[in-house]
């Protein structure tokens, strides 16, 4: 069972949210909370496994609650989806940097949700192609200069080259039949690459490949 923490100020939002996910036999919620003081209380009360989390609230603004929690070395299992009602919200990639596995438009498909707990569960950040590139090309342009790459120094020639594809926001299958590998051999260099950088997931990675200079905004397609 996916346990699935709710934190949004808007109760009518955390309702439709709680209808859709306990109607599905292997996600349940676990909690609630109305702002980001509650979310960061119950989630190191109930450990969920992924929290929803706005990220406009008062008290304390999902961004802050969200580098409270993967600051926590004792929340290293929970993964945080950031909720935004604009696709181009400000504090998205912010969000990212700060360790947030990916975020969702408020009115996203049901079905679009669901796969979206399944996938960050499974270690996969919500990094899709197209609005995700164009926030992404948006927000690094604006980043600071590109850090010395020395961390990238224990990576191989073909983990710089899945970390770089991974940055362009492919997803495994496309990186497999860009080096026409298989799709297990692109995951498997993918999770080597997040291990060997200490990166919670594959939204660091972008992070990461963007702050090492490895790829540049003007590089998306």
């Amino acid at each position: 069972m996916i346990r699935v923490l709710l934190a949004d100020d808007q109760s009518l939002v955390r309702a439709g949210f709680r209808a859709l996910l306990d109607a599905q036999p292997d996600i349940g919620v676990a909690g609630e909370a109305s702002d980001g003081e509650e979310a960061v209380r119950l989630i190191r009360e109930l450990r969920p496994d992924v929290v929803l989390m706005d990220i406009r609230m008062p008290a304390l603004d999902g961004l802050a609650a969200t580098r409270r929690v993967t600051r926590d070395p004792d929340l290293a299992e929970v993964r945080v989806v950031m909720l935004t009602t604009f696709e181009l919200d400000e504090y998205v990639f912010e969000a990212i940097r700060a360790g947030a596995s990916g975020f969702l438009v408020k009115d996203t498909e049901p079905e679009e949700l669901l796969r979206a707990v399944r996938a960050v569960v499974d270690g996969d950040a919500l990094l899709s192609p197209g609005v995700t590139r164009r926030l992404i090309a948006e927000f690094a342009a604006r980043s600071k200069e590109p850090a010395a790459a020395g961390a990238l120094s224990a990576l191989t020639e073909r983990e710089r080259e899945v970390m770089a594809l991974v940055g362009m926001g492919l997803s495994n299958e496309e990186i497999a039949r860009r080096l026409v590998v298989s799709p297990l051999t692109a995951k498997t260099h993918v999770s080597r690459t997040m291990v060997k950088l200490g990166a919670r997931d594959r939204a660091q990675l972008v992070v990461l490949a963007y702050e090492s200079g490895l790829v540049r905004p003007g590089w998306l397609g």
